[in-house]
């Protein structure tokens, strides 16, 4: 997978995934405000949406292609593996930072895999798979930013996530902006703050 590894002074390795139509260089800022100490690595989508990076596909607004999705994350997944012997980063360390189609994906690593992150923030993520049982996630401290007027991802939608992940262990936080699906500047840093006080 196309992507930036920078390295950084502690254990942690921040995971930035990209929205719709972004790249690797979209959230390197957002890594700063978070965490300037952390190792950074920030990948590219391997899936084209009318040229646009993805991270899976969709077979339209809201409706994910799942059996894309379940691969995809499988991609990802695999890709941290190799990466964190490529670099030598602590594979255990790896805390994802993710906004709309990027958290989505960092969503479903969690739905799909025991021990995939130390942690994540998400940013206006939907549900990625519902009808499953999520592996334990017991005690993994999660962040979850939603805009009450987001278009794209209803309300409603970050309550079920954050339902989900509570049941199957995690310790969710989630903070409202009273905005649509536009990731602000204050959210980041309430997240920030958020992150400064689990790791």
């Amino acid at each position: 997978m196309k992507h930036i590894f920078q390295r950084g002074n502690s254990e942690r390795t921040l995971l930035l995934l990209h929205g719709t139509g972004g790249t690797e260089q979209d959230l390197l800022p957002i890594a700063k405000m978070i965490d300037p100490d952390a190792s950074v690595l920030s990948v590219r989508g391997n899936v084209s949406e009318n040229g646009m990076p993805r991270f899976f596909k969709r077979l339209r607004e809201g409706v994910f292609d799942e059996e894309d999705l379940i691969a995809r994350t499988d991609e990802l997944n695999t890709f941290l593996e190799e990466a964190s012997k490529e670099y030598g980063f602590d594979r255990n360390q790896v805390i994802a930072a993710g906004y709309s189609n990027g958290a989505n994906i960092a969503g479903s690593l969690l739905f799909h895999y025991k021990e995939s992150l130390r942690g994540a923030l998400l940013f206006h993520p939907m549900v990625p798979r519902r009808g499953i049982e999520l592996p334990d996630q017991a005690g993994l401290p999660v962040f979850i930013g939603a805009g009450e007027n987001d278009p794209i991802c209803p309300a409603q939608e970050t309550k079920d996530l954050e339902e989900l992940l509570t049941e199957a262990g995690a310790d969710v936080t989630v903070h409202w902006e009273r905005m649509g699906h536009q990731l602000t500047e204050n959210e980041v840093k309430t997240a920030a703050d958020w992150y400064k006080g689990q790791f």
